[in-house]
């Protein structure tokens, strides 16, 4: 018999693709490549499943949890999915706790993947999702896998995304740009590439003052990632609600790219750059798509 991929089998391994239109003739003239690696093509439509199974299937292998038991998650969207399918996949009762203000497609897809939620205040952000999910545990009522402290979620990156995006590009990448939330995309990828070679330009795209773009966060010191490592990003990009947004129209307009607004983002900071340098390839996480933010309003109706 023949042994046919499951669904863990197919995530990773996702495209890059050039923009065609965005970066305009001065980028052309330049000699600057703008490409995006579509993370929603991965089966629960985000980044995050990369680091949502290898979380779990870690934690199974040392023998932290087993099906059956309950996982705890603080999220802001695209990790509880990821996990919300991956529990799915591997037998757990999966609790999820999202801030209320967050799109209501996320939500749905999550119980369709037969997670439970809890919806905390808007106004406790996600540093009250956070606490809620360690008094839970401090509590016995399961296990949290903590995305933000976890080392198998920049592991999994250093291992797969990196490596990919090197091959994709014939190790012709002069620059990577992600969005900055839980971290483990940009540090587990800057490992990678600057391995490989030390001069690849690590960007990080975070919020500007009092913007909320899904996805991207700027963590107040008691709440920074534990996994982050500062030292493997070379430079922070603001970036504001208005510029994400309106990237993201344009993404789908005029590139025919359908991308989520944090993958928004980080096009606008890769753009950015390639109006500044020559002969570059600059490469971003087009973290998800665009169908989770329909009910936002960021898109017409």
């Amino acid at each position: 018999m023949p042994r046919y991929p499951t669904i863990e089998d197919v995530i990773g391994q996702t495209p890059l693709v050039q923009l065609q239109r965005l970066p305009g003739a001065a980028g052309a003239a330049r000699g600057n490549v703008v490409l995006g690696k579509l993370e929603g093509n991965n089966p629960a439509g985000s980044v995050k499943d990369r680091p949502a199974m290898s979380m779990i299937r870690r934690a199974e292998e040392r023998g932290d949890i087993r099906p059956g038991d309950t996982l705890i998650e603080a999220t802001s969207g695209n990790t509880g999915i990821a996990l919300a399918m991956a529990a799915a996949i591997r037998g757990y009762r999966m609790v999820l706790i999202m801030p209320e203000d967050l799109s209501i497609e996320r939500a749905q897809t999550m119980k369709a993947f037969g997670a439970e939620l809890i919806l905390t205040p808007r106004s406790g952000g996600m540093e009250y999702a956070r606490d809620l999910a360690e008094q839970m545990r401090n509590d016995g009522k399961g296990h949290v896998l903590d995305q933000f402290a976890n080392a198998d979620n920049p592991r999994i990156h250093y291992e797969t995304t990196g490596p990919e995006l090197w091959q994709q590009t014939q190790g012709r990448i002069t620059h990577f740009v992600s969005a900055m939330g839980t971290t483990g995309t940009i540090t587990g990828v800057s490992r990678y590439l600057k391995e490989r070679n030390p001069g690849v330009r690590i960007v990080g795209a975070q919020p500007s003052e009092g913007s909320r773009i899904p996805g991207i966060r700027k963590w107040p010191e008691a709440y920074l990632p534990k996994i982050y490592d500062a030292s493997s990003v070379d430079e922070l990009v603001l970036v504001s609600q208005a510029d994400a947004e309106d990237m993201a129209r344009r993404l789908a307009r005029e590139e025919g790219l359908f991308a989520g607004i944090s993958a928004a983002g980080a096009c606008w900071v890769a753009l950015q750059i390639a109006q500044q340098v020559r002969d570059a390839t600059i490469a971003f996480v087009v973290c998800d798509r665009g169908e989770r933010y329909l009910s936002t309003g960021v898109f017409p109706a």
